[in-house]
């Protein structure tokens, strides 16, 4: 699914989709529990809010409750980025495993010895506090979402602690000029505007059946949410794995180790946990 060598966006885009076909039977029912949870916690932040199903977008010139609809919007940055982190942890096991020529199991993918769950889910709650700040600073939410998506990766894959591991994905994201936290970004606004459009899509289809008013439209919006958001957090979790893999034969000659060891047959997960 990943090529021994540097790629483009467009075939890193594919790497990613690709890694979530291979894995979906585990990532995608894992991603489905972290939005239905996700939903849950913004279901009672957007009725104080006054959002509106299905796109939840303000009623402007009426609307007024823009402070609280703007700490809704920075919690729901928070939580997709935690969940996309927690995801991380699993996909950047997938993409270990493919490189080194190998398929990991359903039962092995989950399983705790080797997964880091404990430091992944210390480094997906401080990403995610980290983009509530800077959510409610406005524009720097971008910054910190394309710096800090590499972090889990260097968890599982580099073997470094929490402390390190931020440190050392904020490195990477920043090498060949924030080359990967600018496809990281890329990968995100693409999926938000495809999400986007199926809730404005929603609307219309509600609207067309004169079923906008009805009571159980939030419930229906909030069901779409979390069938597209189970499909896009995985896959930008694949994206995580697969640029922090690719980020690493493209500036460190990952690739070059990973061949040579190949024709010797020592190709051991081992390698991976170089750090140059």
């Amino acid at each position: 699914m990943l090529p021994l060598r540097p790629l483009t966006v467009g075939e890193l885009l594919d790497a990613a989709v690709s890694l979530l076909r291979g894995y979906g039977r585990v990532l995608l029912p894992v991603a489905a529990v972290l939005a239905a949870a996700e939903q849950a916690l913004l279901a009672p932040l957007r009725r104080a809010a006054g959002a509106e199903p299905p796109a939840y977008l303000p009623n402007f010139p009426e609307f007024d409750h823009l402070g609280m609809y703007w700490v809704m919007l920075a919690t729901g940055a928070a939580t997709e980025v935690t969940i996309i982190a927690l995801l991380g942890g699993l996909t950047s096991r997938a993409a270990a495993a493919d490189v080194l020529g190998q398929r990991l199991p359903a039962r092995q993918l989950l399983h705790p010895r080797g997964g880091r769950f404990g430091a992944v889910a210390v480094i997906a709650v401080g990403a995610g506090a980290a983009t509530f700040a800077a959510a409610l600073a406005g524009p720097f939410w971008f910054l910190a979402y394309g710096l800090l998506g590499l972090a889990v990766p260097a968890v599982v894959l580099d073997r470094l602690g929490p402390g390190r591991a931020l440190r050392r994905g904020t490195a990477l994201a920043c090498r060949a000029g924030l080359r990967a936290g600018a496809i990281r970004v890329l990968g995100y606004v693409a999926w938000l505007a495809i999400r986007v459009a199926l809730g404005v899509g929603a609307l219309a289809a509600l609207d067309g059946l004169h079923l906008g008013g009805a009571e159980w439209t939030g419930w229906m919006s909030a069901l779409a949410w979390l069938l597209v958001n189970t499909v896009a957090y995985p896959t930008l979790a694949c994206l995580d794995a697969v640029l922090h893999l690719e980020t690493r034969m493209r500036t460190e000659g990952l690739d070059i180790l990973l061949v040579r060891a190949s024709r010797r047959g020592t190709l051991t997960p081992a390698l991976l946990g170089v750090v140059r």
